[in-house]
């Protein structure tokens, strides 16, 4: 078993953050700050829980499997904030023990509960509180909701995804809610660096739209400078050539010559250096001009022998590639296997992906599996007992 970092080295241990979080992109974040060592109490509606709970089709002990990826190493407490009295509770919480408060509610209803960052804060001017929104927090969408999907699509990302002539299609994973997870992390850290120096708080605003148009970035710049919007390319992008999956003999192999030297060498191991001769293709602009032409004979060529011959000779030119992996090859290959990221806390719980970080060559521990509706609501009680 690979060597973990202890929980008293890791960088966040004895910041408390508070998590009204459901679904995926705040629970998302919550994590990765649990992860990073930060005590995450969260806090779900009674009955239910978090929305995740309830998502499927896979299920560990009885919970939608999602739920259990996305709230690892967390407390769990049960308040109804629409009671005065557990929305008191919560104030309480948060006042007296939280660094963070960090939440994707509903757009516009924080105030309603004073969890709003002008009230919280005026309260208690160090707290830092990160809100997770749809739209962003100004502007004439802001009060409006937002799931990943409709983001994908308002943002553009599904009008480059796919294949030219089909239907939109949206990434397979959820790179909206999890890169704005991401990015109310980052906000978040540097909103403590900054209280570390400055001694002041924040309100870090993230949003699923903002995260989108952010993966965007290439894309709008091809845009404002050439009028280009883009055009879907299947597993290829729209500005090298070639930079994509093609068929081999027992499946699909991306092959990335992503400049012209690596384009020679790629014609050098398919037997073919001709084609780097050729005016049509010797450059990647002419590449794109001819982007079926070689991609026809790319894929003529590889579809005549099996990915591992193929990646064997293409490693020995220095041509990157990958084999398009299921989750099952993912989890089986040595490289994962040695990395250490797949862990589990102990034995009879999933095996789970870790935190994709390590400090100074250790990677965190496995965070405790994902807690059970209220489990924690004895400690709170302790926690708050001399009100």
């Amino acid at each position: 078993m690979a060597p973990h970092l202890p929980e008293t080295e890791l960088p966040l241990a004895g910041v408390v953050v508070v998590e009204l979080g459901d679904s995926a992109s705040a629970p998302f974040g919550g994590q990765v700050l649990a992860g990073l060592g930060a005590e995450v109490w969260k806090v779900e509606r009674p009955g239910s829980g978090d929305s995740s709970r309830g998502w499927g089709p896979s299920k560990w002990k009885g919970t939608g499997a999602p739920y259990h990826a996305l709230n690892r190493g967390k407390r769990s407490i049960c308040l109804d904030i629409k009671d005065p009295a557990q929305l008191s509770t919560l104030h309480d919480l948060i006042e007296r023990h939280a660094d963070v408060f960090l939440h994707n509610l509903r757009p516009g209803s924080a105030g309603q509960y004073g969890l709003d960052p002008q009230s919280l804060r005026a309260r208690k001017p160090q707290l830092i509180v990160s809100e997770v929104g749809a739209f962003g927090h100004i502007g004439p969408l802001n009060r409006h909701p937002g799931y990943d999907p409709l983001m994908q699509a308002f943002a553009g990302i599904m009008s480059v995804t796919g294949e030219e002539g089909q239907a939109p299609v949206r990434a397979g994973v959820s790179i909206v809610d999890f890169g704005t997870g991401m990015w109310a992390v980052i906000g978040t850290l540097a909103a403590l660096f900054r209280r570390e120096r400055r001694k002041i708080g924040a309100t870090v605003n993230s949003s699923l739209f903002e995260t989108a148009i952010a993966w965007m970035t290439v894309n709008i710049s091809n845009y404002t400078t050439e009028g280009d919007v883009g055009g879907r390319f299947g597993s290829g992008v729209a500005i090298i050539v070639p930079h994509r999956a093609y068929t081999a003999a027992d499946g699909h192999l991306v092959v990335s010559a992503a400049n012209d030297r690596l384009f020679a060498k790629l014609c050098e191991a398919l037997e073919r250096p001709e084609w780097a001769r050729d005016e049509k293709f010797a450059t990647n602009a002419g590449r794109l001009r001819n982007r079926v032409e070689i991609d026809g004979l790319i894929e003529r060529r590889l579809a005549t022998q099996t990915r591992a011959v193929w990646q064997k000779r293409l490693e020995a030119f220095g041509i990157p590639s990958a084999p398009v992996q299921t989750a099952a090859e993912l989890c089986a290959h040595e490289q994962t296997r040695a990395l250490g990221i797949l862990d589990k806390p102990s034995e009879g719980e999933a095996l789970l992906v870790g935190l994709p970080l390590s400090f100074d060559g250790v990677r965190p521990a496995p965070l405790a599996s994902a807690p059970d509706i209220g489990q924690d609501n004895h400690r709170l009680g302790r926690l708050l007992g001399d009100r």
